[in-house]
């Protein structure tokens, strides 16, 4: 999945008859002899007398010959192998591919070369042994100010890994903290390139950084506060111009373009922004971005995910991306600046159907087979996972707190509106009124008043579902 395909088997006498005398990696049927003699190669590629060349064949060190590509990517198959993995570390291959990296200008050959490192590193000793190299830390670092797609996007997934070794992933942090050119690079990516397979792998990895430490989340989000040189300071510390945000929402939009159900990365790193009261201002404080956030959000829990047409149980595939779109669409909602913006948009009505569709959905997963009798023991185990499942149940509670809060911001004409066009009916609101109970009853009051006025004959047939209720109203 994240590495090269498989090359063509060698099927060589030779190489047969020295891995049969006894020349195998471990037990592996790989040969020691073969694979000396392809890092020999890397070598020499980058020996002095090969790197020192005039400008007529620069295009030619951008080439690979194609037999060395084909037996260095046999390497690049062969290092998802633990044993070979282990002689390559013994033989100092990290070395080797790091004077790659450093000296070769070959686009290909850097790509291989961080692809290798990147499943070696997928072992921990050999994970803890690189992240421990100072030097090949810089090296690699440097890669993520590449031009080359596929050497980023292998760059990007070594630094994944790494990262999600606990053991390591402190210094990487910190090294990370200390080139702030990352940061620059990193929202380049974001912003500018349409490859989304390399998109996805770089959120993952500002997703991972976020997650990890939020001091450096608080700094990517400052550096991008910038004050143009024309405007007034007064002005630029009323609304401040923020990069990272803005990046986010383009890697986004065009993740979303070729595959919506790859959103979740992105839509989680907008939600860790939300627990951070600069974060927050990131995204409310700039009105064109905030809008741009608002209506991508907006579209996807309203017409693209969780759909009336839908079968239940794709809640059990959208809950993530949903709990983390509904939670920043929460927090610009509870946010003031947005408050009028809101208004003039009419979205309570569409939010309310949303919302209560997949409170609904997650009923119905959630229930047990009610027809047989004998209950099948394996289903019943599977039953009994998803009500205790731990994503459902944040889902839930960002979907009540939301819920509530628009509830409590319902008008007299929009609660008629809602209860003519079917938003508030009688089904609908015991949905909402079954997850709202008892923690919001406040809330749950309040609306029941408004919908006296509105239509009586409801709101009695709801107090009648809901005894607690009448006694307050």
């Amino acid at each position: 999945m994240d590495r090269n395909p498989s090359p063509p088997p060698p099927g060589r006498d030779k190489e047969e008859e020295e891995v049969a005398g006894g020349d195998c990696i471990g037990s592996t049927v790989y040969s020691k002899h073969w694979l000396f003699g392809v890092l020999s190669g890397l070598i020499q590629i980058v020996s002095p007398e090969n790197t020192k060349s005039s400008s007529d064949d620069e295009e030619q060190q951008m080439e690979l010959d194609e037999e060395m590509e084909n037996e260095i990517c046999r390497v690049w198959d062969m290092s998802m192998d633990e044993d070979v993995a282990l002689f390559l570390q013994e033989f100092n291959a990290p070395d080797i591919f790091m004077g790659v990296l450093a000296k070769s200008k070959c686009p290909r050959l850097r790509e291989i070369c961080v692809g290798i490192l990147g499943n070696m590193a997928c072992f921990q000793e050999i994970c803890v042994s690189i992240s421990s190299d100072k030097n090949l830390g810089q090296v690699l670092l440097h890669c993520l100010y590449d031009s080359d797609p596929p050497t980023l996007l292998e760059t990007s997934r070594l630094l994944l890994t790494c990262l999600s070794q606990a053991e390591v992933a402190s210094v990487w942090v910190e090294r990370i903290r200390e080139h702030p050119a990352i940061y620059d690079s990193i929202c380049f990516i974001m912003s500018s390139s349409t490859n989304v397979d390399l998109l996805v792998k770089v959120g993952e990895v500002v997703d991972k950084l976020f997650d990890l430490d939020e001091k450096l989340m608080l700094e990517w989000v400052r550096n991008g506060a910038t004050q143009p040189l024309d405007q007034p300071q007064e002005e630029s510390e009323e609304q401040p111009v923020f990069r990272l945000v803005p990046c986010i929402l383009e890697a986004a939009k065009q993740v979303r373009s070729e595959n919506p159900e790859w959103l979740d990365v992105y839509m989680h790193i907008l939600q860790l922004l939300t627990t951070v009261d600069d974060g927050i201002q990131a995204i409310v404080h700039c009105p064109d971005t905030r809008k741009d956030i608002w209506n991508l959000l907006f579209d996807l829990v309203c017409h693209e995910f969780c759909q009336s047409d839908d079968p239940p149980i794709i809640l059990q595939e959208q809950k993530t991306v949903l709990a983390s779109a509904f939670s920043v669409l929460s927090a610009i909602y509870a946010s003031q600046t947005e408050q009028e913006y809101l208004k003039i948009e009419k979205v309570d009505l569409p939010l309310i159907d949303s919302l209560i569709r997949v409170l609904q959905n997650m009923e119905q997963c959630q229930k047990k087979p009610e027809n047989s009798t004998e209950s099948n023991t394996e289903e019943t185990k599977k039953t009994d996972l998803t009500q205790d499942d731990f994503h459902l149940k944040i889902l839930k509670d960002i979907l009540c707190e939301f819920l509530s809060n628009i509830f409590q911001a319902l008008t007299k004409e929009t609660v008629a509106q809602g209860v003519k066009e079917g938003q508030l009916s009688k089904q609908k609101c015991s949905s909402a009124f079954q997850n709202l109970l008892p923690f919001y009853s406040p809330v749950v009051e309040d609306f029941i008043k408004i919908l006296h006025e509105v239509d009586k004959a409801l709101a009695d047939d709801l107090e009648k579902s809901f005894p607690s209720l009448k006694v307050q109203t």
